[in-house]
């Protein structure tokens, strides 16, 4: 049986992509040139770079809501994940080309008056024409949760910032993510529970129908999202009691990451 797919209020969404990006951009205006030197931890990129990608998460959204619509959307959101790969270099060149066009804080400016204005001149069913796949703008926005968040994180253990994470991104970041292993890996052989914000049930077995679960995952937000998204790996996280995994079926790892 196919999950259900999962409803997200798009007026929070909305406030919870334009709170986060908010937050970042506070910070970025604070970093010496010594943070904005420093190694981000992902490949070849700087603090800087990663800044640059991060104002581009906005800039883009914006631009994409400039061009002429999709007539007909081609992936919905818990689909994103799995999809970004086929796109991650023009994304990194697209990050470094955003770089060259001024001072970080100016760039951060302009993105978040261009993506308010975009925002505000859409509706949420708007079908957006993107690199990855048409997407309603609903959708989308609940993508942008999942980079904002990743890359708040990203930035905060980078540049030793404390960068607050909205609620509301954090929930829409982890049960996207969630959502996007019980596709995956279809099934009810296993639990993978993420308090406070979710409970997916995915891997092929025998189904669970009452009691506790044979087979059980839990872990917090952050290290869930970080395990997704490949900034944990999975041994490591158990090692470290951050996951807890119980029965024969509980080991992840050859599922993961779900996105690069």
């Amino acid at each position: 049986m196919a999950p259900k797919t999962r409803r997200y209020d798009p007026a929070k969404i909305r406030a919870a992509v334009t709170a986060q990006f908010g937050h970042v951009a506070d910070a970025v205006a604070e970093l010496t040139p010594e943070q904005l030197a420093r190694p981000s931890g992902l490949g070849d990129w700087t603090v800087a770079d990663l800044c640059a990608h991060t104002a581009w998460i906005a800039d883009s959204l914006a631009a994409g809501l400039e061009r002429p619509p999709a007539v007909v959307a081609e992936l919905t959101a818990v689909e994103w994940p799995s999809a970004t790969v086929s796109v991650a270099g023009r994304i990194a060149e697209a990050a470094r080309e955003s770089l060259e066009e001024g001072p970080l804080p100016e760039l951060f400016e302009r993105a978040a008056t261009r993506m308010a204005e975009a925002l505000d001149a859409n509706l949420d069913d708007r079908v957006l024409n993107l690199w990855i796949g048409a997407m309603t703008l609903a959708d989308f926005l609940v993508t942008r949760t999942v980079e904002l968040v990743v890359h708040t994180d990203d930035l905060n253990r980078a540049a030793g910032l404390d960068i607050p994470i909205e609620r509301q991104a954090l929930a829409a970041c982890t049960r996207l993510l969630a959502d996007a292993l019980a596709v995956t890996a279809p099934g009810g052989s296993v639990e993978v529970r993420v308090p406070p914000f979710a409970v997916v049930q995915c891997v092929e077995g025998p189904r669970h129908t009452r009691g506790t679960p044979p087979n059980v995952v839990e872990t917090d937000p952050l290290t869930w999202i970080r395990l997704a998204t490949g900034r944990t790996d999975w041994a490591e996280a158990v090692s470290e009691a951050r996951v807890r995994a119980s029965g024969e079926r509980a080991d992840l790892s050859r599922l993961l990451p779900l996105m690069g």
